[in-house]
């Protein structure tokens, strides 16, 4: 019965952020993360260049730009600026991190992670497991 709660309410937040990952100007990807602690969004984040330059990720050769923020790199820094701690928290996202991003999740003390997409490089997932990281694959289709 836990488990079944637990298992919808994944569902839920995975599928909120794809809906977050559509304010990505992205062209080739969009992503969408949200950090939930205690049943609350303390987080959001979606791919994307820094705040104050121009919303084109990609560029005319259509190769994202190396300035691009990941979602959940956006998320986690956006918490950085909050008066909220990210200790303890689960991060919903849409694509599997990579393992630039893993080494913020596990630096941001999240200690659980469900994805909605496999990416093809497993790296950053397997960083999280050694890191004790509770990781989860759900697709809520």
């Amino acid at each position: 019965m836990q488990e079944d709660k637990q298992y919808n309410l994944d569902c839920r937040y995975v599928r909120m952020a794809r809906i977050w990952a559509e304010n990505s100007y992205c062209q080739r990807r969009q992503v969408g993360a949200l950090v939930v602690k205690n049943k609350a969004i303390i987080s959001d984040g979606y791919n994307g260049t820094p705040s104050g330059f121009e919303n084109v990720c990609e560029d005319e050769n259509n190769v994202t730009k190396p300035y691009v923020l990941h979602a959940e790199a956006n998320a986690i820094t956006k918490l950085a600026r909050s008066h909220n701690s990210s200790d303890g928290a689960t991060l919903y996202i849409t694509a599997s991190p990579c393992i630039e991003c893993a080494k913020l999740i596990i630096q941001a003390g999240i200690k659980r992670v469900v994805y909605s997409e496999k990416y093809r490089l497993e790296d950053g997932l397997n960083l999280l497991k050694r890191a004790g990281i509770e990781v989860e694959y759900i697709n809520p289709e």
